[in-house]
């Protein structure tokens, strides 16, 4: 494995904070393709048309039964370009306009993300670059994790590298609640709102103020 590929392997999924009552009651994150299903409560983010097309359009190659959007994403690093966009809120294609404070990441360990698939005989698969765009390649062996480019991954200043900067894991129709090891906030504010939502959850992540991963 090369030495520039990040060791270990952290994955991300930012959501608004007040999705979090809902990820609690169904004991973890539901692709988009059953948050459609299910409805459950909260603010979406992101944009509707790129939801879409994922879930309609764009196939894994490592899977071709399986859709983009049948999958919950992760990135391989905070403060990702959508986020951005929020904190901009100038894109015309979101509909989400409440800014980066109250979203939160939610972390956890890609090694131990497929042993938990792998037992539960769910897939897995990690693509190069954005994988809501139509020019991704994927995989679903680890030996090909070099095929990312992960200076753009680490990379603060991204401009000319959104897509690279944007390479996603991907978990096949949920991820459980209980392989969230950290949740990482904006400021005071919002770990108080996480700890009061956490209050009764029998899985409680460690609650980190991350300033350096928002704008």
């Amino acid at each position: 494995m090369s030495n520039n590929i990040l060791n270990p392997i952290t994955i991300f999924h930012i959501i608004h904070l007040d999705k979090l009552p809902a990820i609690l009651s169904e004991d973890g994150l539901l692709c988009d393709a059953e948050v459609q299903r299910r409805n459950p409560a909260g603010t979406t983010i992101g944009m509707g048309k790129i939801k879409k097309r994922r879930l309609e359009e764009l196939i894994l190659s490592s899977y071709p039964d399986l859709h983009v959007g049948d999958c919950v994403p992760f990135y391989f690093c905070p403060r990702s370009v959508m986020l951005y966009m929020f904190h901009k809120d100038n894109h015309v294609e979101i509909d989400y306009h409440g800014g980066q404070e109250p979203i939160i990441h939610l972390v956890a360990d890609m090694h131990k993300t497929i042993e938990w698939t792998e037992q539960n005989d769910l897939r897995w698969a990690f693509t190069d670059s954005n994988a809501g765009s139509y020019c991704f390649d994927d995989y679903n062996d680890l030996s090909n994790l070099d095929k990312i480019d992960w200076n753009a991954v680490r990379s603060i200043s991204w401009g000319g590298q959104q897509d690279k900067k944007q390479a996603e894991f991907l978990v096949e129709q949920e991820f459980p609640w209980k392989l969230v090891d950290t949740i990482g906030v904006y400021s005071d504010v919002q770990y108080r709102q996480v700890s009061s939502i956490l209050a009764t959850a029998q899985h409680r992540p460690r609650i980190a103020i991350e300033r350096n991963w928002y704008y």
